[in-house]
């Protein structure tokens, strides 16, 4: 039932969306946006679907000042992660712009919400990404600091641990470039947390372990109006270190989320 209502809405979306895009089409305003299948929804390495597959969406309207705002969401596992929520449901806003040809500097604000789970969950996270292009290569350097808040801090049902706040930093690379004589993208990333060593009142943390790497190694092939992926996504989290997270941390097949896993995506965007 729940893929069902999903899907519904996924269509009605597509339709609602492609209406405002022919609408905004002659005037300062340009509508983009997204629709995916994951096999696995991952969030900077660690599984948020139990590795399970996800339906994503997202809107995005951008002034021709370089100005824009959005939403994206995801279904989540809705078991102990992120208070039992199953839609993740994030707002960003940001103002993109060109210091110089060749070089794009983009900073804005994600404000993470999960309807429907356990109070003091959501949280906002500034950040600033700088693009730019190497020879054949598009490269991304990207950093994220979301400053002292609740859903951040360690929480235990004491009174110690209650408004207790932590922030967390998030630094992050990405590189792709398309195989010469084919329409084949490859893509790869590498990123640094650091952050609360624990669990928060969501039931899982940003940076699970405090300070962890997490990369990704793929390829992209566009099929007419979707592209189909294929990545390789994994942290260093070993299992010694995630132990004193569970069962928070596991998977409902006996592993971690934190497991490096293959993940195939369908991407249609417009």
């Amino acid at each position: 039932m729940m893929r069902y209502l999903a899907l519904s809405a996924l269509a009605f979306a597509t339709a609602a969306t492609t209406s405002l895009a022919q609408e905004a089409a002659s005037g300062p305003l340009t509508v983009s946006g997204s629709f995916a299948l994951v096999s696995d929804y991952r969030f900077r390495g660690v599984s948020q679907t139990d590795e399970d597959m996800a339906i994503q969406g997202g809107l995005t309207v951008t002034h021709e000042s370089g100005a824009y705002a959005g939403t994206w969401g995801s279904n989540l596992a809705g078991w102990g992660t992120f208070g039992g929520p199953n839609v993740e449901l994030d707002l960003f806003a940001g103002y993109r712009f060109e210091p110089t040809p060749g070089l794009t500097v983009d900073a804005g604000l994600t404000w993470y919400t999960y309807p429907g789970g356990a109070s003091k969950t959501a949280f906002a996270e500034p950040y600033v990404k700088v693009s730019g292009a190497l020879g054949p290569a598009s490269l991304l350097a990207g950093v994220a600091y979301a400053p002292k808040q609740t859903a951040l801090g360690n929480y235990s049902n004491t009174p110690q641990s209650r408004g207790q706040q932590h922030d967390n930093l998030y630094l992050w690379g990405d590189v792709s470039g398309t195989v010469p004589g084919t329409p084949l993208i490859l893509k790869a990333h590498l990123g640094y947390s650091d952050g609360n060593p624990g669990l928060g009142p969501n039931g899982t943390s940003v940076a699970p372990t405090g300070k962890y790497l997490d990369w990704m190694l793929g390829a992209d092939a566009p099929l007419g109006p979707v592209t189909l992926g294929v990545a390789y996504v994994d942290t260093d989290i070993g299992r010694a270190e995630s132990a004193y997270l569970l069962p928070n941390f596991a998977n409902s097949k006996g592993g971690s989320i934190a497991d490096g896993k293959v993940v195939f995506s369908l991407t249609a965007t417009f």
